[in-house]
């Protein structure tokens, strides 16, 4: 079995712990992909669920043996050694106002700085137009985070992660607030602290803008690379899912895609498509194909369906309807002269909570 299509099977499955260890780094609640850990497979890291119903029920298990050694099994036969990534030093420390740094901000994969600067949304609290496959106010909610991260927090934070734990890059995502640069401007304050503390790529994630010019605000203020998340990309399909954020159409994604290129280069901008809600194949590679087209990195990943959430029961994709679409994605990627490798900061270049950059080198 390739290393891509483990992977696929992995994310879409589950796997079920069979003797958990409290020192892996693990992703419960939050918003975007979570009920994860994060395992290491022939070297490359990537964000396994392991809280999720389906995972208690996957064919696919792990076992920790006496000597620190971990043990992929399908279906209780051994498959190949496998390993867990370890938290991190910087989750030992606390502010001087006593809040521990992995409140503030936590590690994703192997080696990102991942922060929600805005733990609360407009839309969250409102059923009617909250997006139904979200967890930001589950974190939050058991004592896990706080609600505003201040720029000083998240510089401190950043310093000390890329000192004790040689993090690389940074996410900064946001709940959207009410005004009408939905995020931007926190990203601006956080950025412009993070930049002067210490030298680190990061990535902003929020919707898009009313006014283009946050574009150049973001850019200047030190952010690297910007994600603005389609989540779904039929607009049926969205009102259903997301039907507060579905207001912004696609139509509205694709103009401010056009104008965020221009500032952040060729690659630098990418969305997120969660494959399994109900859009078909042949329109996630359709609306992919649109968005390679403007220099915007399409990262597909497989639906997860955290506990507590509406979409607790929804079923996850299934690894082959995962590989019909990554497969060729990973082709049309390398001929659009796109690759993760070259995004300097954010999910597309950690690339944990997706195969595609697997299918992506294997189309080389």
């Amino acid at each position: 079995m390739s290393n891509q299509r483990l992977i696929t099977e992995l994310q879409t499955h589950g796997l079920k712990v069979v003797n958990p260890q409290t020192t892996h780094v693990n992703r419960q609640g939050g918003a975007g992909p979570s009920d994860h850990q994060a395992v290491t497979i022939d070297g490359m890291t990537v964000m396994v669920p392991v809280y999720t119903q389906q995972a208690h029920q996957s064919p696919w298990s792990v076992t920790h043996d006496g000597a620190g050694g971990s043990h992929l099994l399908r279906d209780a036969i051994p498959v190949r050694d496998i390993s867990f990534v370890s938290q991190p030093n910087f989750y030992r420390l606390s502010t001087a106002d006593g809040v521990p740094y992995s409140h503030i901000a936590t590690l994703h994969g192997a080696d990102v700085l991942a922060t929600t600067v805005l733990q609360t949304c407009i839309r969250y609290e409102n059923r009617r137009k909250a997006c139904q496959f979200c967890a930001i106010g589950q974190s939050l909610a058991a004592g896990k985070t706080i609600a505003r991260k201040t720029p000083q927090q998240l510089a401190e934070v950043a310093k000390a992660a890329v000192e004790l734990d040689g993090v690389r890059h940074m996410v900064m995502t946001t709940g959207t607030p009410s005004g009408s640069d939905r995020g931007a401007r926190v990203l601006c304050e956080s950025a412009e602290a993070i930049r002067a503390a210490v030298d680190l790529p990061l990535q902003g994630q929020c919707e898009p803008p009313g006014d283009a010019l946050w574009f150049t605000r973001m850019k200047e203020a030190g952010i690297d690379a910007l994600g603005m998340h389609l989540e779904a990309v039929t607009p049926a399909v969205r009102a259903r899912i997301m039907p507060g954020k579905a207001a912004v159409t696609v139509e509205q994604y694709m103009a401010a895609f056009k104008d965020a290129v221009r500032v952040f280069g060729h690659g630098q901008v990418s969305t997120y498509i969660l494959a399994g809600l109900g859009d078909t194949r042949e329109a996630i590679l359709s609306t992919a194909r649109e968005l390679i087209d403007i220099g915007v990195y399409p990262f597909v990943v497989p639906f997860v369906p955290i506990r507590g959430t509406p979409l607790e029961d929804h079923a996850p994709p299934a690894a082959d309807f995962m590989e019909s679409i990554l497969q060729p994605l990973g082709s049309m990627l390398r001929g659009g002269g796109l690759r993760s490798a070259d995004i300097k900061a954010g999910c597309g270049r950690c690339g944990a909570c997706s195969p595609l950059s697997s299918y992506e080198r294997a189309s080389a």
